[in-house]
């Protein structure tokens, strides 16, 4: 019951009439055309529904509210493994967004599973984008703080910046998360002095 509340609220209430269409089979006696216009139609409503599901968590996790994005970012998953395949780049987004999510819930282990699906699914893909994978590095530098673990989190994080920097430049936006995240994690170690001027960069 929890776990139906929880997903109702989270994405559940949005998307219900939308799946009717979807969970629908076509009718059998359909000429050739009509087939391919309806798998057509199918696949354009899977990814609206991937982008409606993906933005809500994305929200919820914004707002604070980790627990809550779980059930949106799952959909987000399911719905994309439906239309690109178990083992597509497709999957990253919904992999790290839920990996940030149970981090931030405190399911350490969930995200560090969410994290190596993202992570193997990239290093199996030699095209991937450096905003992909500097969004994992900070994924994977988000859950080494959450556990205390400072330096593999430090680590991780200047490969964010690093990756970052030599996609986007050094005074983007993207670079100033990676800093802002390095920032804490200097701040937590009592390295005041070396927050300080992270933060300032950001």
């Amino acid at each position: 019951v929890d776990h139906q509340k929880a997903d109702w609220v989270s994405i559940h209430e949005q998307i219900c009439q939308l799946l009717i269409p979807i969970r629908t089979p076509l009718p059998f006696l359909l000429s050739e055309k009509e087939r391919k216009h309806g798998a057509e139609q199918l696949v354009k409503r899977q990814k609206y529904l991937i982008d409606l599901a993906y933005r809500t968590a994305r929200e919820l996790v914004s707002e604070g509210k980790h627990k809550e994005a779980l059930p949106a970012a799952l959909h987000a998953l399911r719905f994309s493994t439906e239309v690109y395949g178990s083992s597509s780049l497709q999957l990253v987004p919904a992999y790290l967004l839920l990996a940030e999510a149970s981090t931030g819930f405190g399911c350490f282990l969930e995200a560090s599973k969410y994290l190596s699906q993202a992570e193997w699914i990239i290093l199996t893909t030699p095209e991937c984008s450096a905003a992909l994978q500097y969004q994992l590095h900070r994924g994977l530098g988000l859950l080494c703080t959450a556990k205390g673990n400072f330096e593999q989190a430090l680590y991780h994080l200047a490969n964010d910046i690093y990756v970052a920097s030599s996609a986007f430049g050094l005074k983007s936006l993207e670079v100033s998360g990676g800093y802002f995240h390095m920032a804490n994690v200097f701040f937590r170690q009592n390295k005041t002095d070396i927050a300080s001027s992270l933060y300032a960069e950001v």
